[in-house]
């Protein structure tokens, strides 16, 4: 079976953030962009390109059939509301859907004007805390459950059960004293522990500050304010122009780059967005190039040869031999593989070569 890796990113925020808005621009899906909370209500899920200039270098000097990025999956969950983890609004289906991904997003306003309703001030880290406050509260109820599961054998002088207790009582206290789970180092063992329960709270966070067209760089006071509790977590910070996004991706290729130098834009938030997203999961990218195709494949750093093979299908893994490998400067420097391996520059990998980003690379497998 395929072992393609597969990345997910649900992108949350209350009602009325510009979370929609940016979800069509990333995805170029259109989103039910309305004015008014719970016009998301399935989870919409775009897959989205993650863009890399190498592919196009690559395929300058490999000819293929086709080119196959990486991708995200960006999964745009409906607006939560406080009580959210009591069932109100979406309630519990929300939750659900965050659960399953593997960072969250979180869309807070960084913009004034009277563009998109909303009672109150304009208040990104008030946003941030309801939202926070929510996921915590439905780690708490997922953590009491698991320890109660637990409390019996631990009371019976079972050690693992001991440790889980130990484990699950941190937790709780940590999320009773109004911290998120990420704050903290967790040690491998512990972290073995808590992984069964997809816990929200542990998950890592890039908050994404909605700006205004003239702030596009979000230097304003409410961008500061995400960016020093973004700091302060451990966490990183992007500000992105939602509906200048949206705008710049409706148009043709050629107008959006007259449009972008106007503005003074080098590239577009996605692709910022994309490559934090990499960063924060500890992604790295490798690529296949053949007659048929030139592909990226996602792997984390760290990984082993073998590992990277499995991404391209399970079995890979068991049947790794060893891996020719070169790199997209070699490819650019001697124009062809072919010259690569004549000039001895190809590599020849075993099981322990940890992949290195950008490398392109052959598997040798047995049966």
């Amino acid at each position: 079976m395929p072992g393609q890796m597969s990345v997910s990113c649900g992108i949350v925020g209350l009602p009325n953030v510009g979370k929609s808005t940016i979800f069509s621009a990333l995805s170029s899906a259109k989103a039910d962009v309305g004015n008014f909370p719970f016009c998301t209500i399935e989870p919409n899920v775009a897959v989205v390109e993650v863009p890399d200039e190498r592919l196009e270098i690559i395929h300058g000097f490999v000819k293929t059939q086709r080119v196959l990025p990486a991708v995200v999956k960006i999964v745009d969950i409906a607006g939560l509301v406080a009580g959210a983890s009591e069932g109100e609004g979406m309630g519990n289906k929300f939750l659900g859907n965050i659960k399953e991904c593997d960072a969250i997003m979180q869309v807070v306003r960084c913009f004034g004007g009277d563009k998109i309703l909303r009672e109150g001030a304009i208040d990104p880290l008030g946003d941030i805390e309801v939202v926070e406050l929510e996921l915590a509260l439905a780690d708490l109820e997922t953590l009491r459950r698991a320890a109660d599961r637990v409390i019996k054998k631990s009371r019976a002088g079972d050690k693992d059960a001991l440790f889980e207790t130990e484990v699950f009582s941190k937790a709780i206290e940590m999320l009773d004293a109004g911290r998120q789970l990420r704050e903290f180092d967790w040690n491998d063992r512990q972290r073995q522990v808590l992984r069964p329960l997809f816990l929200m709270s542990m998950k890592p966070v890039l908050y994404v500050a909605n700006v205004a067209d003239d702030d596009l760089e979000g230097t304003n006071d409410w961008c500061q304010l995400v960016a020093a509790h973004a700091a302060k977590q451990g966490a990183q910070w992007v500000p992105i122009c939602g509906d200048l996004e949206l705008e710049l991706r409706s148009m043709d290729l050629e107008d959006r780059a007259m449009f972008m130098e106007e503005l003074g834009v080098q590239q577009l938030g996605l692709e910022r967005l994309i490559r934090t997203v990499y960063s924060l999961l500890g992604l790295q990218t490798y690529f296949t190039a053949g007659e048929k195709e030139v592909r990226a494949w996602t792997v984390h750093a760290g990984d082993a040869a073998p590992v990277a093979a499995g991404v391209i299908h399970t079995d890979f893994e068991k049947s790794f031999i060893r891996a020719e490998v070169y790199s997209v400067a070699d490819l650019q420097e001697h124009q062809s593989e072919a010259a690569i391996r004549a000039a001895g520059k190809l590599r020849t990998e075993g099981r322990e070569y940890k992949m290195r980003d950008g490398d392109i690379a052959h598997f040798l497998l047995g049966k």
